[in-house]
C-alpha cells in the first residue's frame, strides 16, 4: 500500500487516541508531512523501536507499539511456547500508555507480565527479567534523545539487550502482521483481575538495591568522609534510586538540581538530556558554583548512565569525560579489591573496541585479563553470561564504554547509573580521606601512563548517494591501508568486518572472534590509534582517535596531526 493509501487507512482506524485522530485531521491535504510519517515503518533492530511521537508507520504511537509487541509475542511462544515479559518505562511523554498498550497485548497472548507501577531506571528493567525469569523484557524509553522521541528497549531472558538474531526473528514476526487486523488486545484492569498482569512490589527494588550494594569496594567510607554531593536526575528517573542508594551508603549532603529533580518528558531545562553534552549539565554546574560540592553527578533519563563534574585545583568544576571517569572507577576497583583481598583469582574487565586504551596498563598493572568488545553494551553483557555459562561469573570485575555506561557485578546485564554513582561516590569519599580530589586522581595517571586523548569526529554523508559513498570509502581503505598515519607506523590493522587482525611487520595474521562489523582499526606507534566505522543509523563514519601525549598540550598536538592525516587518507 502506497503511503497516501496508508494515511487514508490510518484516518479511517486509528480513532483510539485523540491526539493522533487530531493530528491526522490536521495534515490532512499536507503530502510532504503525510509523506514523513507513512513513507516507511520504523524498523525494529537490537535497539528495538526509537521515533518521534505522533501519528504514522514512522511514528511511535500505540498501534506501532502494539504491533511490535504482538511480534514479539508471537516469537516468545514460538521459542518457548509459553513465556513471562517484565516491562517499565522512563520520564518520557507517553511512555506510561506505551507501556500498558504493551501489556495489553501480551496479556491477550496469554503471556504473563510484570508491570512497574511507576517509572523506572532501564538497569531496573533488565533486573526485572533476571528476577522473575522472564523470557523478554521491554523498556519504554528514547535513552537522552531530544523530548519529541520515545522508544522500545527489547531484551532477552538473560537480561540484556537482544541480540542480532532474536531481534532479526522478532522483526520477521512484526512484518507479517496488519498492524490493525492482526494485533490482539485485552483490557487492561480484565488482564490485572486474570493475574496476566502484575504489578512488581516494593520488596523486589528492594532486593535490586541489596545487589547494588553488594558490589561496594569500601562499605562504610562514605560516613564519615564528609563528602558533598550535587545531583541532577537530568527530569528523568534516576532520582528516587539513585538518592536512596546514596543515603544508604552515608552521603548525606546531596544537593539535587530543583528544576531538573521531577521527572519531565518535555526536557524544558536540557533539550538534549545528554550527560555527554555540557549544556544538559549547566544547571549542576550552576548550582555547583553555590553549593561547592567535591562532585556533581548527572544521570540521564532512563538512568543507564551518569556523567560527572569535579572540583578543579581552582576551585572551578571540571567536565570528566567517559573514559576518564571510567580508567578512575578501574583504578580504584582493582587497586583497592586487590589490597582487600576480593579480586578474584582470574579477573576479567570488558571494554568497548572505541574506548581508552589507558585501561589496557590498568589491566597490565593489576595482572587482570581485558577482553575488547565490539560497540554497545549487550556485548559487555554477553561476556558476564558466557563466563556465567562456565562458572566464572564472579571472575567479572568491572566493565565500561566511553559514553559513560558503566557496570559492577553481574545481578543486571546493562549499563547501570544507579551503581556507578555509589562507586563514584566511594572513590571520591576514598580518596577525600587521602586528601586527595578526583581533579587530581585522574592527573595522576596521566602521570604515571601519559597523558591519553580519546576524540570521536562525525562526518556526514547526506542524501541518496551518501551510503554509496561511505561504503567506497571503507573499500578503499580496506584495499589500499596505509603503512603510517601522521608520522607514526602503523604496527597492526584489525578489520572488524573480514575478521582479521594483521601484524604488519611481521606478515602474520590472526582470526577477530567477535561478531562482524563494518569497522577498521590502526594500532601506532606510541599506544597512538585511529579507528574508522560507519555508523549504523545515521549517514555518518565516525572516527575515534587515541593520542598519548606527555602532557594535555603534546596529546592535541598529535590529535591535530592524526585527524589532518586521517581524513586526507579517507578523502573527506
Amino acid at each position: 500500500m502506497d503511503y497516501l493509501g496508508n494515511y487514508n487507512l490510518w484516518l479511517e482506524k486509528a480513532t483510539e487516541d485523540a491526539d493522533l485522530v487530531k493530528e491526522l485531521k490536521e495534515i490532512n491535504g499536507n503530502d510532504k508531512e503525510i509523506y514523513e510519517r507513512f513513507y516507511r515503518s520504523l524498523q525494529f533492530g537490537t535497539a528495538g523501536l526509537r521515533g518521534i511521537i505522533g501519528a504514522g508507520t514512522n511514528r511511535m504511537n500505540i498501534y506501532v507499539v502494539r504491533q511490535a509487541t504482538q511480534g514479539m509475542a508471537n516469537y516468545v511462544l514460538k521459542k518457548y511456547g509459553k513465556g513471562a515479559v517484565a516491562i517499565s518505562h522512563d520520564s518520557r511523554i507517553k511512555a506510561d500508555l506505551f507501556m500498558n498498550e504493551a501489556a495489553r497485548v501480551l496479556a491477550a497472548n496469554g503471556i504473563k507480565v510484570y508491570i512497574t507501577s511507576e517509572l523506572q531506571p532501564t538497569p531496573v528493567l533488565s533486573y526485572l527479567v533476571r528476577y522473575f525469569g522472564c523470557q523478554a523484557g521491554i523498556m519504554v524509553t528514547a535513552s537522552h534523545n531530544p523530548a519529541a522521541y520515545n522508544g522500545y528497549k527489547a531484551y532477552g531472558e538473560d537480561g540484556c539487550q537482544m541480540t542480532d538474531a532474536a531481534a532479526g526473528a522478532v522483526y520477521d514476526e512484526i512484518q507479517k502482521l496488519d498492524i490493525f487486523a492482526d494485533v490482539k488486545t485485552m483490557d487492561f484492569d480484565e488482564a490485572l483481575d486474570k493475574g496476566l498482569i502484575e504489578y512488581v512490589k516494593d520488596e523486589v527494588y528492594t532486593s535490586y538495591l541489596d545487589e547494588v550494594k553488594k558490589q561496594q569496594i569500601n562499605p562504610g567510607v562514605c560516613k564519615d568522609a564528609g563528602l558533598k554531593v550535587v545531583y541532577t536526575p537530568l527530569n528523568g528517573c534516576g532520582n528516587k534510586l539513585v538518592r536512596r542508594i546514596l543515603k544508604d551508603i552515608g552521603v548525606e549532603d546531596v544537593t539535587i538540581v530543583k528544576e531538573q529533580e521531577l521527572p519531565d518528558g518535555n526536557f524544558t531545562t536540557c533539550p538534549y538530556p545528554n550527560p555527554e553534552i555540557k549544556e544538559a549539565l549547566r544547571l549542576g554546574l550552576e548550582t555547583c558554583e553555590k553549593v561547592q560540592p567535591d562532585l556533581l553527578l548527572a544521570t540521564d533519563p532512563d538512568a543507564d548512565r551518569v556523567g560527572i563534574a569535579v572540583k578543579d585545583y581552582d576551585g572551578s568544576y571540571r567536565l570528566i569525560s567517559g573514559n576518564e571517569d571510567g580508567s578512575m572507577l578501574t583504578e580504584f576497583i582493582l587497586s583497592n579489591r586487590k589490597k582487600n583481598g576480593t579480586l578474584p583469582a582470574e579477573p576479567v574487565m570488558v571494554k568497548t573496541i572505541v574506548t581508552t586504551k589507558l585501561v589496557e596498563k590498568l589491566c597490565e598493572k593489576y595482572n587482570v585479563e581485558l577482553k575488547n568488545v565490539l560497540t554497545g553494551f549487550k556485548y559487555i553483557g554477553e561476556v558476564i553470561l558466557n563466563l556465567e555459562k562456565e562458572g566464572k561469573e564472579d571472575n567479572y570485575v568491572f566493565g565500561f564504554e566511553e559514553s559513560y555506561g558503566y557496570l559492577a557485578g553481574s545481578y543486571v546485564r546493562d549499563k547501570d547509573a544507579v551503581v556507578a554513582s555509589m562507586l563514584i561516590c566511594e572513590m571520591a569519599a576514598t580518596f577525600k580521606k587521602q586528601g586527595k580530589t578526583l581533579a587530581e586522581v585522574i592527573d595522576g595517571l596521566y602521570e604515571e601512563f601519559g597523558y591519553y586523548k580519546n576524540t570521536t569526529l562525525s562526518f556526514e554523508f547526506a542524501g541518496s548517494e551518501g551510503m554509496q559513498k561511505m561504503a567506497e570509502i571503507m573499500s578503499a581503505l580496506r584495499e589500499n591501508a596505509p603503512s603510517e598515519i601522521a608520522g607514526y607506523k602503523v604496527l597492526k590493522t584489525a578489520d572488524y568486518k573480514l575478521s582479521v587482525e594483521k601484524d604488519l611487520a611481521t606478515g602474520q595474521e590472526k582470526e577477530i572472534k567477535l561478531p562482524k562489523s563494518d569497522v577498521f582499526q590502526f594500532n601506532l606507534e606510541g599506544d597512538n590509534m585511529a579507528i574508522v566505522r560507519p555508523s549504523g543509523t545515521e549517514p555518518k563514519i565516525k572516527l575515534y582517535l587515541t593520542a598519548v601525549g606527555k602532557d594535555k598540550d603534546d596529546a592535541q598536538v598529535i590529535t591535530d596531526k592524526l585527524e589532518a592525516s586521517v581524513k586526507s587518507i579517507l578523502g573527506i
